[in-house]
C-alpha cells in the first residue's frame, strides 16, 4: 500500500504540475494576444475620435470602425480561450481531487483496521503471547522486528492520510480560485461581446449613411483613381530614366548598381518582414492589388501599395537608408517622397509638408515630413515598394503587428 499510495500521490503532482505549466504558457500567449488587442482597440478609438469630429460619415471612419470591430472579435475571441483553459484546468483538479478523496477512504479503512487489530492484540495480551511463543531465540527477534515494522507502517500510513489531506485543503483552494478567475472572466466576456454588438449596429448605420451620398462617395472614388494612376505613371517614369542613366544609355529593365548600391540593395532585400513602418502608429485600411470597395462591392478598388491610416500630424519615416530621388506634389495625393535602396524604391505620399529634398540621404526612422489630413478629418499615407519597374506587396516587407 505504501508504494501505491506514493506513485498515486506522486503521478498526481506531476500530471497536474505539468498541465499547469502548459497551460501557464497558454495563458501567457493569450494574456500578449488580449493586450495587444485592447492597444489596437484604444488606437482605432483615437483615429476614429478624429474622423467623427466632422459629424458626417466617411470611409476613413468606416475604415477606423471596421479595425475596432476586428481587435474587439479578436479579444473575445482570446477571452473565449482563456475560458476554455480554465474549464480544462478544473476539470484536471476535479479529477485529482477525486482521486485523493477515493485514495484517502481506503487508506482510512486500512487504518482502521490495523488500529481495531492492534487494540484487540493489546487487550488479549497476544502481542507478548506471539512473542514468547516463539521456538527460537532468532525466531522471537524476527517476530519482535515484524512488530516494530507493523507499527512503523501504522504511524506512516497516519502521516500520509494527514498529508493527503493538506493537499487535498490545497487542491480545493486551487479550485475556489480558478472559480473566481473564471467569473471575473464571464463578466469581461459580457461586456466586450455587447460592445462588439454596439460597434456592429454603428458600422450597420455607417454604411447605410454613405449609402445616401452615393453619387459624392463614387466621385471621390474616380478622383481616387486618377490620382493613382497619375502616380503609377510618375513613379514608372521616374524609375524607367533612372535605369538608362544607370545602364549608360542601353536598353534595360534593372538598374546597373555600384558596388555600394549594390550591398544596399542586398541589404534591404535581407530585411523583407523586418522594415520599420512608416508610421509609428496605425493600421492598413487598404490592401495591396484590386479588390471591392467596402460599402459598393460591385467597384473594384486598385491599389498599387497599402493604405495606412493613422493620427492628425503623424510624422512619416523612412523604413530604410537610402537617398531621396525625387519629391513631388501630386494632386489627390499631396506631397509624394521616393527613396531608392539599390535596385529598391519606397514611395511615400499624402504627406501635408516635406522635411528632405531630392539627393538627401535618409536613414531608417528619419522623418519625411508629417501626414496630410484631409477634408474628412482622415489622416493617411499611401506606402508602395517597387523593386526595378516592378511593384511589390508592401505588407510582405513591413513586419508584422
Amino acid at each position: 500500500m505504501k508504494i501505491n499510495f506514493l506513485h498515486i500521490v506522486i503521478f498526481a503532482l506531476l500530471f497536474f504540475g505539468s498541465n499547469s505549466i502548459l497551460a501557464q504558457k497558454s495563458r501567457e500567449e493569450l494574456e500578449k494576444e488580449k493586450k495587444e488587442n485592447l492597444e489596437k482597440i484604444s488606437q482605432a478609438e483615437k483615429i476614429l475620435s478624429q474622423t467623427t469630429s466632422k459629424k458626417k460619415a466617411t470611409i476613413g471612419q468606416l475604415n477606423a470602425l471596421n479595425y475596432k470591430i476586428e481587435a474587439q472579435q479578436s479579444l473575445t475571441n482570446s477571452i473565449s480561450n482563456e475560458l476554455n483553459l480554465l474549464n480544462q484546468k478544473l476539470n484536471e483538479i476535479g479529477s485529482i481531487i477525486n482521486s485523493m478523496e477515493s485514495d484517502l477512504d481506503k487508506m482510512k479503512a486500512e487504518y482502521a483496521s490495523m488500529l481495531y487489530a492492534t487494540q484487540k492484540s493489546n487487550q488479549s495480551l497476544s502481542k507478548l503471547a506471539y512473542v514468547f511463543a516463539s521456538s527460537s531465540f532468532y525466531e522471537m527477534f524476527m517476530r519482535l522486528k515484524y512488530m516494530e515494522y507493523y507499527g512503523k507502517m501504522r504511524r506512516q500510513q497516519a502521516s500520509q492520510i494527514e498529508m493527503i489531506k493538506d493537499l487535498l485543503i490545497g487542491q480545493k483552494e486551487s479550485v475556489e480560485e480558478v472559480r473566481l478567475e473564471k467569473s471575473t472572466l464571464l463578466q469581461e466576456q459580457i461586456f466586450r461581446n455587447r460592445e462588439l454588438n454596439k460597434l456592429k449596429l454603428q458600422q450597420s448605420d455607417l454604411v447605410a449613411e454613405l449609402n445616401k451620398r452615393e453619387k459624392q462617395v463614387k466621385n471621390e472614388i474616380e478622383e481616387r483613381k486618377k490620382a493613382v494612376d497619375n502616380l503609377e505613371k510618375i513613379i514608372a517614369d521616374l524609375i524607367k530614366k533612372e535605369i538608362e542613366k544607370s545602364s549608360k544609355g542601353t536598353s534595360s529593365t534593372k538598374f546597373a548598381l555600384t558596388p555600394e548600391a549594390k550591398e544596399l540593395s542586398d541589404s534591404f532585400a535581407g530585411n523583407r518582414n523586418k522594415l520599420f513602418w512608416p508610421v509609428n502608429s496605425g493600421f492598413i485600411t487598404q490592401k495591396f492589388g484590386t479588390h471591392p470597395h467596402p460599402v459598393y462591392k460591385n467597384i473594384q478598388i486598385k491599389n498599387d501599395g497599402v493604405d495606412i491610416q493613422t493620427n492628425e500630424n503623424e510624422e512619416i519615416r523612412a523604413v530604410f537608408d537610402g537617398e531621396v530621388r525625387n519629391v513631388a506634389f501630386i494632386p489627390g495625393m499631396n506631397n509624394v517622397v521616393m527613396v531608392q535602396h539599390g535596385e529598391y524604391f519606397t514611395v511615400y505620399a499624402k504627406l501635408k509638408d516635406v522635411k528632405v529634398t531630392k539627393g538627401d540621404k535618409v536613414d531608417a526612422k528619419q522623418s519625411l515630413g508629417t501626414v496630410y489630413t484631409n477634408g474628412d478629418g482622415t489622416s493617411e499615407i499611401q506606402f508602395q515598394v517597387w523593386k526595378n519597374s516592378q511593384k511589390l506587396n508592401p505588407e510582405q516587407w513591413l513586419f508584422k503587428k
